[in-house]
């Protein structure tokens, strides 16, 4: 079973009415600070903590909002001042700050004490599949008596959410089209800046980021030998639906004999909203579970990876950013298509095919791991699509996105020059 829903979502919203209310009438009445408050739903990292260390280098006053005893923990190894978001001190630090900066929604931040603030949505990747405003799963609710009515309630709630959005950066002016609709905003809001998140992913040499990439994933997982290759499998989230490409136990044992014989090993990156059942039924060092609960950021591990397998994971845009292959497996893309919908084609993203199952994945994972004229084109195509996304690979997103923040009027901090 899956943990999160769309719908189970939107009902907890519309029961908190009340609450959102109390809590506007309350920032009417606190007068807001220069602090800048951070939040991120995956927890310490993504592009918020990019922008929180340049923020606090430039001088600002900065502040954690953890959502969980172990993302305080988190925060406080990084050095990193935290509240915990929920409660009266985290809506007193949301309330009294002059900018809050979240990646996936106001409640990154404490979400009663978000009204009148300069926010900033750093979102959490380039959209594949729709989001936002762009999708009908946005605004589902539970099936009950006047459910019509509820989905425009909470299609109303949503769209005065993401007003209060004032800057909202996009990988590329491809990308930021899909932005603006998302969350119906102008592109006085939404700038082409590129993702403070993939800074990592274009900083240092090659073999810097592969070093330090290796260094966190032995942390995280233990050593994996400098010989073995590395694929990530990470597959995105169905909105509460079991994910349909969970193996077989006999496809764990073809899985297995496929790393065997190609020297690998598979790291598995279930969705932080899902849960599924990816344990193999064999005891085997060849597969490593990397769930968010061990490394909420995956993007600062992605240089230690050498091949990606993944459905409809913005990770297909970022992964080119390395050059990295893609194995797309994709059972359900008729059905998500339908239900969840993607912007332009999926087959133009998956321009060397989609796998329906794991039998066929596996013989497109072996091509790529035995043949290196197969890994260098599905390489360079990876390149090509990541080209098409990314405006930027020079390191400096968090930069633009400051620069894009001070020019909308948040003051510099105090005795800087």
């Amino acid at each position: 079973m899956a943990s999160f829903s769309f719908g189970t979502g939107n009902a907890a919203k519309l029961l908190r009415i009340p609450l959102y209310a109390l809590g506007r009438l309350g920032t009417l009445l606190v007068p807001r600070g220069p602090r800048w408050v951070f939040g991120c739903g995956a927890g310490v990292g993504d592009g918020a903590l990019a922008l929180q260390r340049y923020a606090a280098e430039a001088g600002h006053d900065t502040l954690w909002l953890a959502g969980s005893p172990r993302e305080a923990a988190d925060a406080a190894a990084l050095g990193l001042r935290s509240v915990p978001r929920g409660g009266l001190r985290g809506w007193w630090a949301t309330a009294r700050a002059g900018v809050l900066i979240v990646t996936h929604g106001l409640g990154d931040v404490n979400r009663y004490g978000n009204g009148g603030a300069f926010v900033v949505q750093l979102w959490h990747g380039i959209p594949l599949k729709r989001i936002g405003l762009d999708s009908p799963a946005t605004t589902q609710v539970p099936a009950v008596p006047g459910a019509p009515v509820l989905r425009r309630l909470v299609g109303w709630m949503y769209r005065g959410a993401a007003q209060r959005i004032r800057v909202l950066p996009a990988a590329s002016h491809r990308a930021r089209a899909r932005l603006e609709s998302a969350f119906g905003l102008g592109d006085d809001r939404v700038v082409v800046t590129g993702e403070p998140r993939v800074d990592v992913l274009s900083s240092g040499s090659p073999e810097e980021r592969r070093a330090h990439a290796r260094r966190l994933l032995a942390e995280a997982v233990g050593a994996i030998g400098d010989t073995d290759r590395i694929v990530l499998y990470a597959p995105t989230w169905r909105d509460g639906a079991p994910d349909p490409s969970v193996p077989t136990a006999e496809e764990w044992v073809r899985i297995i004999r496929v790393l065997e014989d190609h020297d690998a090993a598979l790291l598995v990156r279930s969705h932080p909203l899902g849960d599924g059942s990816y344990a193999p039924p064999v005891p085997t060092t060849r597969v490593r579970a990397l769930p968010s609960t061990v490394v909420s950021d995956v993007t600062p591990v992605l240089p230690a990876v050498d091949i990606l397998i993944t459905d409809y994971s913005s990770l297909a845009y970022d992964v080119g950013l390395l050059a990295l292959p893609v194995v797309f497996l994709a059972p359900d893309v008729a059905e998500y298509a339908r239900t969840r919908g993607f912007y332009g084609r999926f087959e133009e993203v998956a321009a060397s095919g989609v796998a329906t199952g794991w039998e066929d994945a596996l013989v497109r994972l072996a091509s790529l791991l035995g043949d290196a004229a197969a890994f260098d084109e599905a390489a360079g195509r990876s390149a090509t699509l990541s080209a098409e996304m990314h405006a930027f690979r020079d390191g400096q997103n968090t930069r633009r996105v400051y620069r894009a923040i001070r020019a909308r009027g948040v003051p510099a901090p105090k005795g800087a020059a």
